[in-house]
């Protein structure tokens, strides 16, 4: 069982270089802390600092020995998969073998006029360009042809990775077609939980298992992306957090007609829903259950919402690998 963590660089009132520099060093605790995995979203937008997140993740492997590090995820459909591979490549050197990368769509929709692409081209974006990337990723010879870019025939791509591969996932929101997709390619998945009762999630681990058992691919892991955030109690951690959580989902909600957030919904979803809230025993036992409840091999809590402040994550973090991980270990044993 590993333990990860993501952010996506909330902008908190600080310059977006400042956030960049807070990122590295907060991936540099998470290291510090014993955590598995530090993930780093692609995001093109004002209220958040990273879009290039393979050169944040460079500046914290040269810093850190163990951890691995990786995207939160790679918005594929609007990047280019020989470059994405490149990239990553490179960064794995960095890394010592330790860099991953989790393909997506993303959750907002502003790279595709940014990168002169059209919405309504966004299935087959994706699925020519998944295609494309599961033959890099053999590092071999790599012959291809579709219909969004060039043919390759032949075509090395470098630089090549020490190990002859970069593990590399799936991130899903909850469709059965995404889910099976991940199987039909035996890659990794992972699923962002952003809301509801992480339980409810447990037919899609079911239909991957089955997926990939009837396209006779190898077993592979599951993830979950949950939003979290740890204090010294439950009353100081909503308390901390529920002023920026409630910017953030305001505005995004704003952007997709969601009513405005209240505290008492707000404290809803952290007893029942999505989030892992409260002081260091309550979200292990959280976790715990969320991990008994699917069955899945990583836990990786998005730590960072809206504003909050530096301190707040940096303490977060240390709680999360020094109590929280220890006591889930406990609990599952």
């Amino acid at each position: 069982m590993e333990f990860g963590l993501d952010t996506f660089g909330d902008v908190n009132g600080k310059p977006y270089a400042q956030v960049i520099r807070d990122v590295v060093e907060q991936g540099v605790l998470a290291d510090e802390v014993g955590l598995d995995f530090f993930g780093v979203g692609e995001h093109h937008r004002d209220d958040y600092a990273i879009s290039s997140p393979e050169i944040v993740l460079a500046a914290i492997a040269a810093r850190t020995e163990r951890i691995k590090v990786g995207t939160a995820v790679t918005v594929l459909s609007s990047d280019d998969p020989v470059r994405v591979y490149e990239r990553f490549a490179t960064l794995d050197a960095v890394a010592r073998g330790r860099a991953e990368i989790i393909l997506g769509r993303g959750s907002f929709t502003e790279s595709f006029p940014l990168f002169g692409f059209d919405l309504g081209d966004y299935e087959r974006l994706f699925a020519e360009k998944l295609d494309l990337m599961s033959e890099l990723l053999s590092e071999g010879p790599v012959s291809w042809e579709g219909s969004i870019r060039p043919a390759l025939r032949d075509q090395h791509v470098y630089p090549k990775t020490e190990s002859g591969s970069i593990r590399t996932w799936i991130g899903v929101g909850g469709s059965p077609e995404s889910v099976v997709r991940a199987a039909q390619y035996g890659l990794p998945l992972v699923l962002a939980i952003i809301g509801g009762a992480p339980a409810r999630f447990e037919p899609y681990v079911e239909l991957y298992h089955r997926a990939l058992k009837e396209l006779e691919q190898e077993s592979q892991p599951v993830a979950v992306h949950c939003p979290g955030f740890v204090a010294e109690t439950d009353q100081e951690a909503i308390d901390i957090l529920w002023p920026h959580a409630r910017r953030n989902l305001d505005r995004i909600g704003r952007e997709r007609g969601w009513p405005p957030a209240t505290r008492d919904r707000f404290e809803a979803d952290v007893a029942e829903g999505a989030w892992h809230v409260g002081s260091p025993e309550t979200v292990a036992r959280k976790i715990a259950a969320t991990i008994k409840a699917l069955g899945i091999d990583r836990f990786d809590m998005k730590y960072a919402h809206g504003p909050l402040p530096h301190e707040h994550l940096m303490t977060c973090i240390r709680l999360y690998g020094e109590q929280v991980v220890p006591r889930v270990r406990e609990l599952l044993a």
